[in-house]
């Protein structure tokens, strides 16, 4: 039997010069400090690669540390109480590690900004004891060849750190996460390893770039609807973009306001969950995604665009109406949600109440009233509020009904999915306001099915109508101060400061 031989432990490890702790009472400066620091670390591990790759071996580990922004206060300081965020609950010491700051420089700027004015402290960036690992610090569309691995005499971890799930949990965000004695507390929801983690999902699942994603987020559960938005968006653009800047498709192809040829290739094969971005300058435009079909696909998209901290997400697809009065095509705007879809009991306790956001109810049933044009009973009668119950079981009616009949009735449930509530529940659980308008496409507990041909005719006239609804509602969404937008409903006892 060959023998294997295990080289001997590094010892030595090579890092950046320490990085002296700055206090800031300016964002801005605060911002470009994380920044420098980022740049200067991240460059540090590919420089590091380019030479191992190139030798082989080294007789060192590499390794260079997050950027960290804390601050410190002693003041039970009364805060305005208006605002959802932008605060710290008591007296201590709060940090976060810092990723990608290009990426969320307005977001940062913004965060830091309310922190200070609102407790009169400065802010400090230091270097954090988080190590950077090697995969997090590629720049975008970076491409390694899988020989690189096979010239490598040691394995890769030997010599870079790796990601580490262990520090890419959800505790902070959950609301269990206990900081050790004499460690600071948490002063963003996620840490830069877990955002690292995520914004690598996102390229993987949507093929775009996160740089491409906006505020506002439509997910759907049809392909149809993404037909409509890219032929709306399309044309928006040969018309000088109407207000958008460019139009993003997977592959990050790109076609800018006024011209109608997109720059680069359409991909010959689309990702799990392709994802389309009216881009603006500010990033409140509209980003939407083919989730497909089923809860886990919900979960697993919006486990991830929430580190990007959109300002909301809405739910755009079919469901089955519930009731003998609803008509095909007629629209439930979800008041509430019954969850058995399962896919995040672990993480968000059934017994949670998801609360009806008023502002994103009144923009959506404004947005109704303004595509339909109808108001008063004409609009009662094709738009229903209500329950929505969401669950994980496709085929339920193949089993035996009287149990799954049994609690939609008793819940007083008006149309059933299998998204909707996921979506709802990880919107309540990010701190990302959340709704659902979903349009009837057939009722089956009344036998009522769609026919050949008119489920043609059905789409032809229904999609198109109800996405220029949810646009006209986050464009609603998108001109009110974030400040109305984040509501206190979504915030628990101990917050974080950031949004």
């Amino acid at each position: 039997m060959e023998k294997r031989i295990y080289p001997q432990p590094i010892q030595k490890i090579s890092s950046p010069e320490p990085f002296a702790r700055k206090s800031f009472t300016d964002a801005g400066e605060a911002v470009a400090a994380l920044r420098a620091l980022y740049e200067r670390n991240t460059a540090f591990l590919r420089d590091a690669f380019v030479q191992v790759a190139a030798k082989g071996a080294s007789d060192r580990r590499y390794r260079a540390f997050y950027p960290e922004v804390s601050l410190a206060t002693g003041s039970y300081a009364q805060i305005d109480t208006r605002l959802a965020y932008g605060h710290v609950a008591a007296p201590g010491v709060y940090a976060t590690t810092i990723t990608r700051p290009d990426l969320f420089d307005a977001y940062l700027i913004d965060q830091l900004g309310l922190v200070i004015r609102n407790h009169g402290v400065p802010v400090t960036v230091s270097e954090s004891e988080t190590p950077i690992p090697l995969h997090f610090a590629f720049l975008k569309d970076t491409y390694v060849e899988g020989s690189v691995a096979d010239r490598l005499k040691r394995p890769l971890r030997d010599l870079f750190d790796v990601p580490d799930l262990n520090a890419t949990d959800d505790h902070i965000v959950n609301g269990t996460y206990e900081a050790p004695p004499g460690e600071p507390m948490p002063l963003a929801p996620f840490t830069a390893q877990r955002i690292d983690y995520s914004l690598h999902r996102l390229a993987h699942y949507t093929a775009t770039a996160p740089d491409y994603f906006q505020n506002f987020v439509l997910f759907t559960n049809y392909q149809f609807y993404i037909d409509e938005f890219c032929a709306l968006a399309r044309d928006m653009m040969a018309e000088g973009g109407k207000g958008y800047t460019s139009f993003v498709e997977p592959g990050n192809i790109v076609t800018h306001a006024g011209e109608t040829n997109a720059d680069g290739t359409a991909l010959a094969r689309l990702p799990q969950m392709p994802a389309y971005h009216l881009t603006r300058n500010d990033h409140c435009g509209i980003t939407m995604v083919n989730i497909g079909v089923g809860p886990s696909n919900a979960k697993t998209i919006t486990d991830h665009i929430a580190v990007l901290r959109p300002h909301a997400w809405l739910m755009l697809g079919h469901c089955a109406g519930l009731r003998n009065t609803q008509a095909l095509g007629d629209y439930v705007l979800a008041h509430a949600y019954v969850r058995e879809d399962h896919v995040l009991d672990d993480d968000l306790p059934v017994w949670v109440p998801l609360p009806a956001l008023a502002e994103v109810q009144v923009a959506l049933q404004e947005a109704v009233a303004e595509i339909t044009g109808l108001s008063g009973y004409d609009l009662k009668r094709i738009m229903r509020t209500g329950t929505v119950a969401t669950i994980d079981n496709r085929n339920w009616e193949l089993r035996d009904q009287r149990g799954p009949v049994q609690r939609l009735s008793q819940s007083r449930a008006i149309a059933l999915d299998m998204e909707s509530a996921t979506i709802a529940a990880n919107g309540f659980r990010f701190r990302v306001p959340y709704g659902t308008l979903l349009c009837v496409s057939d009722k089956p507990l009344h036998g009522e099915l769609k026919l050949p041909g008119m489920a043609t005719e059905f789409y032809k006239r229904q999609v198109s109508q109800h996405l220029k609804i949810g646009m006209r509602a986050v464009e609603k969404l998108a001109a009110m101060p974030p400040e109305r937008l984040h509501s206190r409903k979504l915030r628990s006892f101990f917050e974080t400061a950031f949004q």
